[in-house]
């Protein structure tokens, strides 16, 4: 019989249900995806560190676990919130299921509570802190204080892996791509690969300098969890691959750090945008459907003259993309590399590429 697991709010708010995945009690920033599929990239996307995952989604784990889906080696989530998990799923490439992964990756899993009641109130209040807990005490009041003290802090250097590695391209390179990475995902490097880059993918605190030596045709600056604003290393950093001319694609969090180097504002959104988002693309007249997983975003009002908005959010109205018209970069909020997104949105690999290209190789040499 599953043992009894409870979520606390920091507004008091109890969900009693039942546990599942790795044992432990664990706090977190308690935010909602409405992803359908996804769930392995999910779970292992650096974007999510420190948070508490909810799904909209009433089912999850039905298609098992699937090594080659996985964004990274591990797990970034604090804990897992489910309606129902599949304890036995259907698919001929199912290398485990749900529950196994979950402890594998010391990650708390709950499920039989009211995910929709949940969301609700994420929705209404905006990204909360919260507590799964085996035990629940009658006085709460310690916990409470405790969640308000919780705060995401050097997410970066918490997720983005301090190695160096390289990647030789499928077929005869056209183009070498410095990956500064904030927390990547996987699928960033093979998209570059499957399309003729060598890629080298380098740590997070890697001077411009130290970049710049080698003479990369462009540079990918990568998703990754937390405030952008934080940052002040990795911006300035930023700030002069910018000044070299050399091209620049950002995605997700590298997305707002470049706005920033450009003189842009972020800002933490209510409860963030996760899983599917509709995207007014501006250059090609046509509504695309996304995948993103973040809680800052670029402000719209705050962008300079040399920053041109490409991607806007159908819902909210807010900053999806920009094109610089200063230097040779462009970027975008969204994730164009996921698996799970529409295979339209990788085009945008094929503009980078396109730029540096039209650049020259190696032109900052």
């Amino acid at each position: 019989m599953d043992k009894t697991r409870y979520l606390l709010l920091e507004d008091g708010t109890v969900f009693k249900g039942k546990a599942f995945g790795a044992e432990g009690n664990v706090i977190g920033e308690v935010a909602f995806t409405t992803a359908m599929t996804g769930y392995l990239e999910t779970l292992t996307d650096a974007s999510n560190y420190g948070q508490i995952i909810v799904h909209t989604f009433p089912l999850i784990g039905n298609y098992g676990i699937v090594r080659e889906n996985l964004e990274s080696d591990k797990s970034f989530v604090k804990g897992y919130i489910v309606r129902d998990w599949c304890q036995e799923p259907s698919n001929f490439r199912a290398q485990g299921d749900l529950d196994t992964f979950l402890k594998e990756m010391n990650v708390p899993g709950l499920y039989g509570i009211d995910t929709r009641s949940l969301t609700k109130i994420i929705r209404n209040n905006g990204l909360m802190k919260g507590m799964i807990l085996s035990e629940l005490p009658e006085d709460t009041s310690a916990l409470i204080a405790e969640m308000k003290g919780y705060e995401i802090a050097d997410a970066i250097a918490a997720v983005a892996t301090g190695e160096t590695s390289e990647i030789k391209a499928e077929g005869e390179a056209i183009c070498s791509v410095t990956v500064l990475n904030l927390g990547s995902k996987k699928d960033n490097d093979i998209q570059l690969q499957k399309r003729g880059c060598d890629v080298k993918v380098v740590p997070y605190n890697t001077t411009a300098e130290a970049i710049l030596a080698e003479k990369p045709d462009g540079v990918l600056i990568t998703n990754g969890p937390g405030n952008p604003a934080e940052n002040a290393e990795v911006i300035a950093e930023v700030k002069k691959l910018r000044e070299s001319g050399v091209p620049v694609f950002g995605i997700g969090l590298g997305h707002e750090i470049m706005a920033i180097t450009a003189g842009a504002q972020t800002e933490k959104l209510k409860y963030g945008h996760r899983g599917g988002q509709p995207a007014k693309d501006k250059l090609n007249d046509r509504v695309i459907i996304t995948t993103q997983n973040h809680c800052y975003h670029v402000l719209v009002d705050s962008l300079p003259e040399c920053a041109e908005l490409t991607y806007v959010n159908v819902n909210d109205g807010t900053c999806e993309g920009i094109k610089y018209t200063d230097y040779p970069a462009a970027s975008v909020q969204f994730t164009p590399e996921t698996q799970t997104g529409h295979i339209g949105l990788q085009t945008v690999f094929d503009d980078f590429i396109a730029t540096m290209k039209e650049v020259g190789v190696n032109a900052i040499k």
